[in-house]
């Protein structure tokens, strides 16, 4: 039995409209693995008891989460805020001047290559079928794909950070401390380069350039961390 292409199992097989939340959950876990493992490594630099260590841990893995939901949640409420006062204005604008909207959209479709007397027959169309929906989507670049929800991705952010940071917090439970550096490092580095193939893998990129570039930026967080720790290190 042939199966029947439609619209929807079509864009199933791209990968753009997975990159709102998937730029979302790869930051916040990349974030909370990094951010939590370069704290821990940092205050082992210096000397201090495992008590320290994790205290360290915990406290960046609860500051971080929190901090990263509520500033994703205001930087995708901002952008929504804006595109919400484009699409009024659009919309007061096609009242206003419903002809002089729709000459700029034939334009638009006049530079993206179809022939003058096409592109009017094409605005007009989807003039016709929905004149906002069409200005939204080619006139200000707003579409189903590009809109962000707030609390979807604050809620990724929180949860990714979170799942990223209980690895380095884990760490710091059961690995020794004389060893605890060089544990926080090897493992924070598999998790990055997991992480990297994965989410390689989700958007259809390079899973090796994906994997080396989040290992290289890894190490120098972690190496600069370390470095601090030992620059202001207290022996106990």
């Amino acid at each position: 039995m042939e199966s029947k292409l439609t619209i929807d199992n079509y864009l199933d097989n791209h990968f753009v409209h997975k990159s709102n939340w998937l730029r979302a959950a790869v930051l916040g876990a990349n974030d909370g693995i990094i951010s939590v493992v370069s704290l821990a490594i940092g205050v082992t630099a210096a000397n201090v008891p495992r008590e320290h260590i994790i205290l360290t841990a915990v406290a960046g893995l609860v500051a971080g989460a929190m901090s990263m939901a509520t500033g994703e949640y205001v930087s995708v409420s901002s952008q929504t805020d804006t595109e919400k006062a484009d699409i009024e204005r659009e919309a007061q604008e096609l009242e206003e001047m419903p002809e002089e909207e729709l000459q700029i959209l034939a334009q638009i479709y006049e530079q993206r290559g179809l022939k003058k007397e096409t592109a009017l027959q094409v605005a007009k169309e989807f003039t016709e079928h929905d004149v906002l929906a069409a200005h939204v989507r080619d006139e200000l670049g707003i579409n189903e794909i590009s809109q962000a929800n707030p609390i979807q991705a604050a809620i990724a952010s929180f949860l990714s950070f979170t799942a990223g940071g209980l690895l380095p917090v884990a760490v710091t439970l059961i690995a020794p401390v004389k060893y605890m550096e060089i544990s926080l490092y090897s493992i924070t580095i598999v998790a990055l380069v997991l992480l990297g193939m994965v989410s390689a893998k989700t958007g259809g990129a390079n899973m090796k350039i994906a994997a080396l570039r989040i290992a290289v930026w890894g190490t120098i967080a972690m190496v600069v961390s370390g470095f601090v720790g030992y620059l202001f290190g207290v022996k106990i």
